[in-house]
This record gives structure tokens, C-alpha cells and sequence, in this order.
């Protein structure tokens, strides 16, 4: 499987994550939401950030509770708060909606 993007084909696997980390860009990102619906926004590009720079940082997207737990934090919201916000943005699941447009490996694990 795979997408275009600016002419260049981009190999995703089955479940429409990328093959090769190294792909990404906005550009990719921008094309693998409007797969999945999602019109990109700030609050979006904000959570995708965070999931890059963590990835970076750890070599594995962080599990949802650490995701939202971040989110809570930045925004100064409770744990409910920033889970309905985060569900807001991704509504299939914020860890796999939004590791899936951060170009990252579909995460394992509690998800």
C-alpha cells in the first residue's frame, strides 16, 4: 500500500502507517489525516509534535496515558479534561489516530 504525495510514492503498511520513519514530513502528515478525516488544525499539529519529539527521545510513542497526561499539563486541564480533548482531535484513538499522522510505528500496548 501507499500514498502520493508531491509525485513521490510513500509505502504505508496495511493499516496506513508509514514504512520508513524517515518519509514523514507535513506534507505526508497533511495527506495520512485527510485519510483519516481529520482537517489539521494547531491543537492537532500541537499533539503530532509532542509524539514526534517524544519518539525522538525514547524510540517508542508514548503509551495514551502519558499522552494525556502531557496534554492535561500543557493545557491545565484534569486527566478527563484533556482525554475528551485529545478523543476530540483523533476520534478513532488519539494514539493510533494521531502516532499514525506523527509518522510514527503503530504503538503496542495499552493504546
Amino acid at each position: 500500500m501507499g500514498i502520493e504525495v508531491n509525485g513521490l510514492a510513500i509505502e504505508t503498511d496495511d493499516d496506513g502507517y508509514l514504512v520508513n520513519l524517515e518519509d514523514w514530513s507535513k506534507d505526508v502528515a497533511g495527506k495520512l489525516a485527510e485519510a483519516e478525516d481529520i482537517e489539521m488544525a494547531d491543537e492537532h499539529w500541537s499533539v503530532v509534535n509532542f509524539l514526534r519529539d517524544y519518539y525522538d527521545d525514547y524510540q517508542i510513542a508514548p503509551a495514551v496515558k502519558v499522552l494525556t497526561k502531557a496534554i492535561a499539563k500543557e493545557r491545565g486541564l484534569d486527566k478527563k479534561a484533556a482525554s475528551e480533548f485529545l478523543y476530540g482531535l483523533f476520534p478513532s484513538g488519539p494514539a493510533l489516530q494521531a502516532c499514525k499522522i506523527a509518522g510514527l510505528p503503530k504503538p503496542t500496548g495499552c493504546v
